[in-house]
């Protein structure tokens, strides 16, 4: 074997053993990341189980692009995306495994990081969904999915997704709606506008840890509708928003009773365009 082709299998397995060393880090970091929030901030008794699907997060990924796909009406493929509050980033690779340009946002630092390490290509910031760092007209579509309910401003979060929107671009919007019978992060049944201080008292019966519900801020779709508006966006389009996801185990027959009579959705699920 010549010297040269001895280099470069050397330098071939250095490679690979350095990805391999990146992918253990990454995963760990995951695993540390997600046990926090579903154990610890949360208290699911399940939470091995959550855990384990986001550390394999490309199958619980690739339905959402599709998902995604579906609502647009169109591949992601060559279309620039902007997923606001990408966590950890397991949506920007599954969007570019079908062909999108993708950027992260997200104001959680170890969040940033993580899912940088997973892209390895800059396209992940940390910053405010208020104070997004792109110049206008930059994204075919924004990507708004459990973000919206964690922001401090709404109306000036969706200001800034029409900004950075180019003319006749999508926003798909995600969020738990205030009239749900199921709260989604928790992962509990619910009751469907209940005021926050009897939530915390609700969840510390059930022993668990209340103080990520001060954290949120539910909407609705009338109150989207409307700030959809306010930020210049166009045509409003609603979604199936999660009306046929069984919750509640035995209580699923009046819980789907109630969304049916009330016309309720569990999530405030749209596409709007600029």
């Amino acid at each position: 074997m010549s010297t040269a082709s001895t280099w470069s299998t050397a330098t071939m397995s250095s490679r690979l053993d350095s990805d391999a060393l990146v992918a253990a880090d990454v995963e760990e970091r995951l695993r540390a990341y997600y046990t926090r929030y579903y154990r610890d901030t949360l208290g699911i008794p399940g939470w091995r189980g959550l855990v384990g699907v986001r550390l394999g997060d490309a199958g619980y990924e690739a339905p959402r692009v599709a998902r995604l796909e579906r609502a647009l009406g169109c591949p992601l493929r060559g279309l620039r995306v902007l997923n606001l509050g990408c966590g950890t980033g397991g949506f920007n690779l599954a969007a570019e495994a079908a062909g999108a340009s993708v950027w992260g946002v997200d104001l959680d630092a170890e969040a940033v990081a993580i899912a940088e390490a997973r892209a390895g290509h800059g396209r992940v910031t940390r910053a405010a969904a208020e104070a997004l760092p792109f110049r206008g007209e930059r994204f075919d579509v924004v990507y708004c999915v459990s973000t919206l309910e964690h922001v401090a401003d709404a109306r000036l979060t969706l200001r800034e997704v029409a900004r950075v929107l180019r003319p006749r671009g999508l926003l798909y919007l995600h969020t738990p709606s205030r009239w749900s019978c199921f709260e989604s992060h928790y992962k509990v049944l619910w009751i469907p506008g209940l005021p926050r201080w009897l939530g915390r008292v609700y969840l510390a019966a059930r022993g668990r840890p209340p103080a990520f519900l001060d954290t949120l801020s539910l909407t609705t779709e009338r109150r989207c509708a409307g700030l959809l508006a306010s930020a210049g966006f166009g045509t409003v389009r609603i979604l199936e928003g999660d009306a046929s996801r069984a919750v509640g185990g035995p209580l699923w027959p009046f819980v789907r009773a109630y969304y049916r009579v009330s016309g309720v959705r569990p999530s405030v699920e749209l596409v709007a365009t600029r």
